[in-house]
């Protein structure tokens, strides 16, 4: 959520941090912001000045009391006074809903490195590998899936509509090995904490983290339940300590986290939906920071290279890109885009997005810590990545690790947990 004192003290100047984005009317949506503030806090300046005169006239009415005077005429004027007391705290309520609501609707700032513009406009950083070339004919993964009998995207259509992918033996063997290796490495060399978290979460959580209100028609619900169906591990681990006010020597916080993840938007217009591409349900590893705001932007970069360790070691190519404003998250400041290479599609798939949120969802969910002991509490910066999804992950494995017969190679750091070095015709 952003600060109300931007709105308040440079309405025109968050407007213009927001321009990156490119979201029409959103120089609009701040100025009523602006507005219903003022007048908030005209009413409220109005309230304590009728307190004041009340007090003063129920002073005066005791001591006529006392006095045995009448005092029937301020009597009067204090029951007045009172009525428009209740009016003006009304009005402050229904201005102060308002503003929240706005302030919901308003995105996090970005960075002053993010270019504006869409996708189109990301930035490359780096690659690391080379993508190779093959002396055959190269599938793509479903192709592969099918002929291995790994992979059912009819069964699991039939099951439960398309976008929800079924993985059979060897597949489902490649998957969870994936998990559990990713889990071990960012526990033991990373300095992650592992979590087991719930799938379903609270709306307060959903808002917390910035899903909603924005991703309303987006996300899967329990309606009954009042619960949501997690879009990320991001949502229930990022508000794990929602509401608490941490020690400054709890910082930094780092949870990992594996869980299925539910989204209804799987693309636009079919685009690019075939085999694992874009699915409703997929899998992934979860990484969430807690940090001093000092730390935020260092911590976004360890992240980040955590996230490019585990493409590293699997001996995928990848790139990293910085998204330009236009592409971010509602949430995030700052956003790396991980894109492995997938010969069979011949298509860089994003298998991770790394965020730092700066203190944009700590005021969503009061996430506070304090620096030390006296001083005045302040918001900590969040950060989230994935360390990675599967689907794209796996699809990228079968295509690069394919071999001439329609067999898949099994990655090295793999085949301890899998238990094969092969998946064979």
């Amino acid at each position: 959520m952003i600060d109300i004192r931007l709105v308040r003290d440079d309405p025109e100047g968050l407007a213009a941090s927001l321009a990156p984005r490119g979201i029409p009317g959103v120089g609009k949506l701040i100025s009523q912001l602006a507005a219903a503030d003022a007048e908030r806090r005209e009413v409220i300046s109005e309230v304590n000045e009728l307190k004041a005169r009340r007090n003063e006239v129920s002073k005066r009415v005791g001591e006529l009391k006392r006095q045995g005077e009448p005092a029937a005429d301020l009597i009067a004027e204090m029951r007045t006074v009172g009525d428009r007391i209740s009016e003006h705290d009304g009005r402050v309520s229904d201005l102060e809903e308002r503003i929240r609501e706005g302030l919901l609707d308003i995105p996090n700032v970005p960075h002053t490195d993010v270019l504006p513009g869409g996708e189109e406009e990301a930035q490359l950083l780096r690659e690391w590998g080379t993508p190779g070339t093959f002396a055959f004919d190269s599938k793509p993964h479903w192709e592969l899936g099918e002929t291995l009998n790994i992979l059912d995207l009819t069964r699991g259509s039939k099951v439960s509509g398309s976008g929800f992918p079924v993985l059979r033996g060897p597949g489902a063997r490649l998957q969870r090995a994936l998990i559990d290796w990713m889990l071990d490495l960012h526990v033991s060399e990373h300095g992650y904490e592992e979590l087991r978290v719930p799938y379903l979460v609270t709306r307060d959580s959903m808002t917390g983290t910035g899903q909603l209100p924005k991703f309303e028609e987006e996300s899967y619900q329990s309606e009954r339940d009042g619960l949501w169906l997690i879009p990320t591990a991001e949502v229930p681990v990022t508000n794990l300590h929602r509401d608490e006010l941490l020690d400054a020597t709890d910082l930094p916080i780092r949870y990992t986290a594996y869980s299925p993840c539910f989204r209804r938007e799987a693309g636009a217009a079919g685009k690019d939906t075939r085999g694992l591409q874009r699915v409703h349900q997929f899998d992934k590893v979860e990484l969430v920071r807690f940090e001093t705001p000092e730390r935020s932007q260092a911590a976004l970069e360890e992240m980040t290279r955590e996230a490019c360790t585990v493409l590293e070691r699997l001996e995928l190519p990848y790139r990293v890109v910085r998204l330009a404003g236009g592409d971010l998250g509602f949430s995030a400041s700052m956003t790396y885009d991980l894109e492995v290479w997938a010969p069979g599609v011949e298509r860089w798939l994003e298998v991770s997005s790394c965020s730092t949120f700066t203190d944009y969802q700590a005021r969503r969910a009061g996430l506070r810590y304090r620096p030390a002991p006296g001083e005045k509490p302040r918001f900590v910066h969040t950060l989230n990545g994935s360390a990675l999804a599967l689907p794209r992950l796996v699809a990228a494995l079968l295509e690069t690790y394919q071999e001439a017969d329609g067999s898949v190679l099994v990655p090295e750091v793999l085949r301890s947990r899998t238990g094969f070095d092969r998946i064979g015709v």
